[in-house]
Parts: structure tokens; sequence; C-alpha cells
């Protein structure tokens, strides 16, 4: 891309505005988003094609409620009582889907709660994806954080009491290279017991790289299965190259990542063919690689800046809840979290039932967290934000809140020897 799309709070070159409205209008205009660039590693596996055999043959209202009754009544889940649990007909009975998924969550990981932050350290970006507020076209205030400000914001993190971090990038090798994020993460491990990172995707071997700098987990949003629809929603840049996406995980797990987590982005697509992919894509690969700790995210389409180019298909909360049943009794060992996209009260509920991470604390901006958690206003520059939040409780109320539900609010269960 060019450099005039990383220009801060000033409008896009001619060029690039030709360039945007090509990209727009013009598919022959566009890569083609099936199609591996040069510097991409191509891995053999077959992981995407049963995950995407079953999510093609999907056809959601051939379930019905006998079917819903039968999964549920079963000791162990099959896919195609998944299917069923992810299905209109299982609607009416998401009460007994909440109840069994209450008892899978508390047979596998009892009433603990596990809590973490996310650090966004740059959001640049080399990708026009229409649905999101770093993408490269998108007139916002970029910022990358100086070495000295990234473990600024980390020390103010940590005197929180947080001890997992998630650290984050705008998609961009130019202006966030592996090197950059790597030195990011070397900086976290002296401030936190638990390391994750959501970047671009990368190689096997940069990955490798990323685990000996501290990394613990990767998180990789597919954003939808569906490839059509993700062709016509990622335009332009290496987020195009959809088979690459897939199989990021793969990649981070044979470079000695100890877990990955997973994820579509609801709204973007039909919901409940995401929700199965999703949960299939870590049922592979939970098969393939028994050892690795895998987990299962579940946003919703949240608003962004400057966006009229996107129409979220609504993903409503009952919905979700279905989405997040069905994924603990399908995959019981799967750790699920739910963002601070969802409200406090949807997620004060939600970890009674199904999920076992939540965020707190959260900042999607850059370089804001001092004034954020002080209350003060700060001269230092800040970043634009990804997308709004719903869920703004900090570590401390969320601790509390958690509490009061009868959890254990866990920070960090990891010992290193």
């Amino acid at each position: 891309m060019e450099n005039d799309f990383f220009i801060d709070s000033k409008k896009l070159s001619q060029a690039a505005l030709e360039r945007k409205h090509k990209l727009e209008t013009d598919p022959s205009s566009r890569s083609n988003h099936m199609e591996y660039m040069p510097d991409m590693e191509k891995i053999h596996s077959d992981v995407r094609d049963n995950v995407m055999s079953h999510m093609n043959s999907y056809d959601y209202h051939q379930y019905t409620a006998e079917d819903v009754r039968a999964a549920l009544e079963h000791d162990k889940c099959t896919i195609e009582d998944l299917k069923a649990l992810l299905s209109p007909a299982a609607e009416p009975y998401l009460e007994q889907m909440a109840k069994r998924a209450r008892i899978e969550t508390g047979k596998h990981f009892g009433n603990n709660v596990y809590i973490f932050t996310p650090l966004y350290i740059a959001n640049y970006c080399e990708n026009y994806c229409v649905y999101c507020g770093f993408n490269c076209y998108n007139d916002i205030k970029r910022m990358k954080l100086k070495t000295e400000q990234i473990e600024q914001e980390m020390k103010i993190i940590a005197e929180s009491g947080m001890e997992e971090i998630l650290i984050l990038t705008g998609e961009s090798r130019s202006q966030s290279s592996v090197e950059y994020i790597g030195e990011a993460c070397r900086l976290a491990r002296k401030y936190f017991r638990m390391v994750g990172v959501e970047i671009y995707p990368v190689n096997t071997d940069e990955y490798k790289y990323l685990h000996e700098c501290g990394v613990d987990y990767v998180t990789v949003f597919q954003e939808t299965y569906d490839t059509v629809k993700y062709e016509n929603l990622h335009l332009a840049g290496h987020k195009r190259i959809w088979p690459y996406r897939f199989e990021a995980q793969e990649r981070a797990l044979m470079g000695g990542m100890r877990g990955v987590g997973f994820s579509a982005l609801l709204g973007l697509s039909d919901f409940r063919k995401d929700a199965l992919a999703s949960a299939l894509h870590v049922y592979y690969l939970q098969r393939k690689y028994p050892y690795a700790e895998m987990s299962l995210s579940c946003p919703r389409l949240r608003p962004i800046i400057n966006n009229d180019k996107i129409n979220p298909l609504d993903v409503h909360e009952k919905q979700l809840c279905q989405i997040l049943c069905a994924y603990r009794i399908f995959l019981p060992f799967v750790g699920i979290t739910v963002s601070s996209r969802e409200s406090a009260g949807f997620r004060n509920g939600i970890v009674k039932i199904a999920a076992t991470k939540v965020s707190a604390g959260v900042s999607t901006g850059i370089g804001d967290h001092e004034s954020k958690y002080s209350g003060k206003e700060t001269d230092s520059l800040q970043g634009d934000e990804q997308f709004e939040i719903a869920d703004s409780r900090s570590l401390g109320t969320m601790y509390k809140d958690i509490e009061d539900e009868g959890l254990q609010p866990v920070l960090n269960d990891y010992l290193y020897v």
C-alpha cells in the first residue's frame, strides 16, 4: 500500500481515493482472494476441507425440535447434534441448552472466570476491510507506540493488578514488523504472567520467533468463513487472502505456541454457518494437536468511525447465547471469551453458563491507558479506537462483580519454572 494511506488526520491523496473507488466498483481490480501471495507459507492440511464441507452443506432449516431434544439427551455431542443446536429449531430450547452448558462448564472449569486486558500498540493497517475502523482508507488518527510508550502503558496496566495481556496491532507489516511486535512481547514478559497476540497472520518461523519472545497464545479472527462474502468485504491487502488466514492457527501451533484462539465476527454473514465453521475449525485442530489449548471468541459487529458501507446482519443476545451454549456442549474443554463489545449485564449472565474468560479495563485506542485508568487528561498523542466498546468496567469492578455472582475471578493460573 502507498504510504499516503498512513497520513494522520489528513485527507487521502487523489491517487488513493481513485484506487479506493476502483476497488469498490471494479471487482477485476482486486487480487484473487484464494491465491497465496509470494511471501505466504503454504501448509498441507485437511482441516480446511473438512470444515468447509460441513459448512457449505449445512441447511439449518432441516433440523426439527426432535433433533434438538435428541442432541440434548446425548452424553457426547456429535457434529450433527451441534448443527441441530445451532438451528432455529433450538431457540425454544434455550433454557435447556443453558442448563446443559452450565453443567459442562462446571465439570471442566469449576466456577473460575479468567480476566485479561488488550493493549493496542499501533493502528496502522494495509488492508481495506470495509467494516473495520482501522482500514487503510479510513481517515482516523494513526499512531504507533515507541518502546518507552509501550512500557509505560504496560506499567499502568500491571499496576492495576492485571496479569494477562493481549497485544494487538493493525495489520501492517511495514509499520508493525514482526521484530517490533517481538520487542513488545519481551517487554510484556517483565510485567505479565501470560502474553497473547492478535496480529496479522505470519509464517511458521515467525510464530516460532514470537514464541521465543514470550508469546503464549495467538488469536486470529477469520471474520467470516463464507468465502464469497469474505471476498466482497476484504477488498485489498494481505488479509484478502482467505486460506492463508484460515491456516494461521495451525501455523502458530507448528511454531510452538501453547494455545490458539478462533472467532468469526458475527453479523458479517450468516451467523449460524459462521458459528458452525468456527466450532469445527477448533474441533478438527483439537484432534490434530491434542496438547494445545484452544479457545473461541464470539464478537458481534460493533459501530466504527466513518463507516456507512456495512449493514450488519442482526445477531441478538438470545441468538448469541444460543451459539455460546452450543459451543460449550460441543466443545466442553474449550475456553470461551466474551469481549467488552457486549454489555455488562450479558457478560455477568453468560459467565454463569458457558463463558470462561472476560476482558476488563479495556481500551481499543492507542496510548490512552494513563488517561483512562487515572481519569486525568494527558499530553500524550492518542490514536483512534478500532470500535466502540459496551462494557468499560475496570479490573477492580469486574473482579468484584464476578465474586458477587458467586464465581472465582482468576488473573493467572500458570507457574513458570
